[in-house]
């Protein structure tokens, strides 16, 4: 991936992190059943993925679980927030051992989760909705650049990043309201990549990613900040700072 300056973006286990907080939605793959999607998918301190999945599904995955767990895969498809001509960022694969969660933990379950991350479909939860347990035993995160694997002491170790919730907001904000700015920003790029519709891809402590659709095909771009900024307001300086703007009196997305 091309850059603007030398810093370096998030590291592969912060970036499957983040996709893990993003994705709306997710699939869970089981063989010899049809797949599931999950509502929710929160990761937690010791390694278990906390999956919400359909009540009328569960009895389908469920009866291949042995004391060790049936083994599955649960895939997670990060979403531009704005349409774009290939709207998939990332595609996150977490492999492990699945384990329902027993009718007398299911409500306990879900206060424990809701205390780490209040999400609505908890709400559902021994009505239409129940928990199932992910043991990660290993994770892989795809985008433009590839494919990389990532260990699960390292992903367990590291955060989303801090800008995850307000990134739809920015980069909205920023397509439709700044064009100057983008203007600005595709002067970092190479010649050879200017000639394409140029969109904000994503915004991260590290830097800013563009994507550029040309006639030929897309390429994404990340330009990084001097430094990793942690703050909304260092976030909108070091982004004018990057557009070569002289007003540096901050950039805020609508509420």
């Amino acid at each position: 991936m091309l850059g603007a300056t030398t810093t370096t973006g998030p590291s592969t286990a912060e970036r499957v992190r983040s996709a893990c907080m993003r994705a709306e939605g997710a699939a869970l793959a089981i063989d010899g059943s049809e797949p599931v999607v999950t509502s929710l998918h929160h990761l937690r301190p010791n390694g278990e993925m906390i999956l919400a999945v359909p009540t009328d599904s569960v009895d389908a995955v469920a009866w291949q679980s042995s004391r060790g767990g049936t083994p599955a895969v649960l895939e997670l498809t990060d979403h531009a927030p704005l349409a774009l001509r290939e709207p998939v960022r990332s595609l996150v694969w977490l492999r492990g051992d699945l384990r329902p969660v027993p009718d007398s933990l299911m409500r306990p379950m879900a206060g424990a989760v809701a205390a780490e991350h209040p999400h609505p479909a908890l709400l559902d939860v021994g009505h239409t909705t129940s928990l199932m347990r992910l043991i990660v035993t290993s994770a892989v995160v795809a985008d433009s650049t590839g494919a990389e694997p990532v260990d699960v002491d390292t992903l367990l170790a590291a955060e989303p990043d801090p800008f995850w919730e307000m990134e739809t907001s920015w980069l909205e904000h920023l397509d439709s309201d700044h064009p100057d700015l983008l203007a600005q920003l595709a002067r970092r790029l190479p010649p050879s990549l200017r000639q394409g519709r140029i969109r904000p891809l994503g915004i991260d402590r590290y830097g800013i990613r563009l994507r550029i659709e040309g006639e030929c095909g897309d390429n994404d771009v990340r330009l990084g900040f001097a430094a990793p900024v942690e703050d909304v307001i260092s976030l909108s300086r070091a982004l004018r700072v990057l557009a070569g703007c002289p007003f540096l009196n901050g950039l805020r997305a609508r509420g």
